[in-house]
């Protein structure tokens, strides 16, 4: 991954410059108060809820607490236009795949149903800052094979990836995690590796973060 570092920060760059959130509205008029069970995010393919282990995140020893009714709307737009819309193109799907999301221990998890396997997008809502980098730090080193994403391409947040396709970063009291393990280590008519994915769809949903706060 190391060689193509520069080419991926180029393009996340250029997405947080030049990418909205098209989401963003649709999304936050969506964000439901709901302390007894999942909350459906704006995506159209949103299917009924379900229970994802969302990867190594489960195994972090120091949850933070943040008491909440439902995910905020920064939450919700892991499930939302864009991060579907990036996906799309970049695996040159004929439709949206089914999603599956769910909301447990302050943590929002979308599930991508593709044809070669599942793609897990979760955040964990800290009460604070603080909370959410002593959870990420937790992570981190709890994570088989973990290598800090360096310059910039990690955006000048804490950042990191697995070898075998997950990429973690936090931004405030969000620690955002993107788990494609469960694909295959090549996809799409391109030929991306799935380090690759899950490096541009965070990036995505960074972007959509730092321009709707």
């Amino acid at each position: 991954m190391k060689h193509r570092k520069p080419l991926v920060a180029s393009l996340a760059l250029s997405a947080l410059l030049l990418s909205g959130c098209a989401a963003s509205a649709a999304v936050s008029a969506a964000a439901p108060s709901n302390a007894q069970g999942s909350s459906p995010a704006a995506s159209s393919e949103t299917g009924h809820t379900g229970s994802h282990g969302g990867g190594h995140l489960s195994q972090a020893s120091a949850s933070p607490s943040a008491p909440a009714d439902g995910p905020s709307a920064a939450a919700l737009m892991v499930c939302g236009d864009q991060p579907m819309d990036r996906l799309t193109s970049i695996l040159d799907l004929d439709s949206d795949p089914h999603t599956v999301n769910d909301w447990a221990d302050n943590t929002f998890t979308c599930t991508y149903h593709l044809a070669e396997g599942a793609l897990e997008i979760s955040v964990q809502e800290a009460k604070d800052q603080a909370s959410a980098l002593t959870y990420f730090n937790a992570m981190q080193a709890l994570a088989k094979d973990a290598k800090p994403i360096e310059g910039l391409a990690n955006l000048g947040f804490p950042a990191y990836e697995t070898a075998d396709g997950a990429a973690v970063f936090q931004k405030d009291n969000f620690v955002l995690h993107v788990d494609a393990t469960g694909l295959p280590p090549i996809l799409g008519p391109e030929s991306i590796t799935r380090n690759a994915l899950a490096y541009q769809l965070s990036t995505t949903i960074l972007a959509c973060w730092i321009e709707h706060p």
